[in-house]
C-alpha cells in the first residue's frame, strides 16, 4: 500500500493550494481518509477527515472554513483544498488511513498504519 501526497509548495499568505493524496494498492473509496500536518519542532496535528460512507467531513477548528477535503473515487484520490492560507499553516502535510481509522476519532494518529511521505507547504507572510 502506498499513499502519495503532492501539490505542496510556497505560497503567500492569503493564497491557496490544493494537495492530493493518491494511492496504489489501496482503494481509498472504502476508507475514511485523514489529513495531518507537522511543522518542525511541533507535534503532529490533525487537519481533518473524509468519511467513506457519505463523503462527509470533519475539520480541526484551526482550519474550519478555510480547508475543504473531497475525493475523486474514479482517480482514487483525496484532495485537500486550502484557502486563505496563513504562515501558521506551514507544515508537512500527510494523508493517512487504515481499516481501523475513522473520522469519528479523526485526530487519532499514533497507530494509523498507512501514511504518505508528506508534501511541504510553506506560507510566507
Amino acid at each position: 500500500v502506498q499513499l502519495v501526497e503532492s501539490g505542496g509548495g510556497l505560497v503567500q499568505s492569503g493564497g491557496s493550494l490544493r494537495l492530493s493524496c493518491a494511492s496504489s494498492g489501496f482503494d481509498l473509496e472504502y476508507s475514511d481518509i485523514g489529513w495531518f500536518r507537522q511543522d518542525a519542532g511541533k507535534e503532529r496535528e490533525a487537519v481533518g477527515c473524509i468519511r467513506d460512507s457519505d463523503n462527509s467531513t470533519v475539520y480541526a477548528d484551526s482550519v474550519k472554513g478555510r480547508f475543504t477535503i473531497s475525493r475523486d473515487n474514479a482517480k482514487n484520490t483525496v484532495w485537500l483544498q486550502m484557502n486563505s492560507l496563513k504562515p501558521g499553516d506551514t507544515a508537512v502535510y500527510y494523508c493517512a488511513t487504515d481499516p481501523y481509522y475513522f473520522c469519528s476519532n479523526y485526530d487519532r494518529s499514533d497507530d494509523i498504519f498507512y501514511w504518505g511521505k508528506g508534501t511541504l507547504v510553506t506560507v510566507s507572510s
